[in-house]
């Protein structure tokens, strides 16, 4: 039997925001969009605290929640297993090959990180189904109006949940034929997310993927599709919606805003980068996944090293090099810049400086208005 649509989400603008800071999801719904939180490397309790942040600090709009239980992932755990069990099994090799990197650029890899939650070998390891069931279990208290899977089919307990709750189900999808299986696995949105995305994504552009996930889909149970992938203005975001998309999904442009959770250092390369200055590298986290080219990058590519880990290895390796990169670049290290990193997609080329949440949405909607203006002229 087919899956009857959810109600339609409620809001100004269809922008949507993803983001792994609070702070950025609530300033967005609160300025007419609808913001998105990444949740998949919070731990229930944290999640917990993250959501009664945005709910009362809102105003009472709607936002979402994007977990990421990956349908194929090459290391399961068992119940019960610990973070500290999975970076027990990392070989010697890759812990020496990333101390080697560290040193090389001036940075200690051995010097004591702050007291980091992430750290915590008793933590639950992620990207597991186990997990992935508490979060939602945190998220459908919460009056969420969206919940999201990224890399591959929602888990039938998503979608099932989801439905009982009239709460649409989305997925993210890099090619044509992922978008068929997610509609007929029952999703209720798809985010077609373009090669030029930040983060996990595909090879095939947005100005492609979009006519092609729409054509695909005709005839079939009628989907929304947001466009993601690169887009970082509103003409873009009305180009999209031109090819048949019913708004867009976003992610880097929230980046280099005063609230996001990047550090100054980070959007100081922003604002620097151009768009050729990306990379899809599995470094960061053992997938592709597109992120600003730095030093840690291109070691990753050397066909003398190890070579990067599965996922969720390579997060558990990479991730407290990457703070210790970053906390030793702002005491003033120069050396360790060059490793300073983080997920971003091509349309990095077109931030010229940081602005607030609110301004980049205002922006959004006057340069939308503009290019439709500009389109009705053309026509006329």
């Amino acid at each position: 039997m087919p899956r009857p649509l959810p109600p339609p989400i409620a809001i100004d603008f269809p922008l949507f925001a993803f983001s792994h800071c609070r702070d950025v999801v609530a300033g967005v719904s609160r300025a007419g969009g609808f913001g998105v939180l990444g949740a998949a490397g919070y731990t229930p309790e944290e999640l917990e605290i993250e959501l009664a942040w945005i709910d009362a600090h809102i105003d009472g709009k709607p936002y979402g929640v994007d977990l990421l239980i990956p349908e194929n992932l090459t290391i399961r755990t068992q119940r019960g297993m610990t973070r500290g069990d999975l970076a027990a099994t990392i070989s010697e090799a890759h812990r020496a090959f990333v101390d080697d990197l560290l040193r090389r650029h001036g940075v200690d890899p051995t010097g004591r990180l702050e007291n980091h939650a992430k750290d915590d070998p008793n933590r639950p390891p992620p990207y597991q189904y186990e997990t992935g069931e508490q979060l939602m279990d945190v998220a459908f208290r919460h009056p969420i109006k969206l919940i999201a899977n990224a890399l591959g089919v929602p888990p039938a307990s998503m979608l099932e949940r989801a439905k009982d709750r009239a709460i649409p189900c989305a997925a993210l999808v890099g090619a044509r034929e992922h978008a068929i299986r997610q509609v007929e696995a029952g999703v209720d949105v798809l985010v077609a997310q373009g090669g030029e995305a930040g983060g996990h994504c595909g090879e095939v552009s947005t100005l492609v993927l979009i006519p092609e996930v729409m054509r695909a889909l005709k005839g079939a149970r009628p989907v929304p599709v947001l466009a993601a992938g690169g887009i970082m203005t509103g003409r873009q975001m009305a180009a999209c919606m031109a090819m048949g998309a019913s708004g867009v999904w976003t992610g880097s442009v929230w980046l280099a805003t005063v609230e996001s959770e990047t550090s100054p250092i980070f959007r100081e390369k922003m604002v620097a980068a151009r768009s050729r200055d990306t990379v899809r590298s599995r470094g960061r986290t053992g997938k592709p996944a597109r992120q600003l080219r730095s030093a840690w990058t291109d070691a990753w590519e050397d066909p003398d090293g190890p070579g990067p880990l599965p996922m969720p290895l390579q997060g558990i390796l990479s991730e407290p090099a990457m703070r210790r990169v970053t906390r030793t670049a702002e005491d003033g290290n120069q050396q360790a810049r060059a490793l300073v990193s983080y997920f971003v997609g091509q349309g990095v080329g077109l931030v010229e400086g940081v602005r607030s949440v609110r301004a980049v949405v205002r922006d959004f909607m006057t340069e939308y208005v503009e290019a439709l203006d500009d389109m009705r002229a053309l026509a006329g």
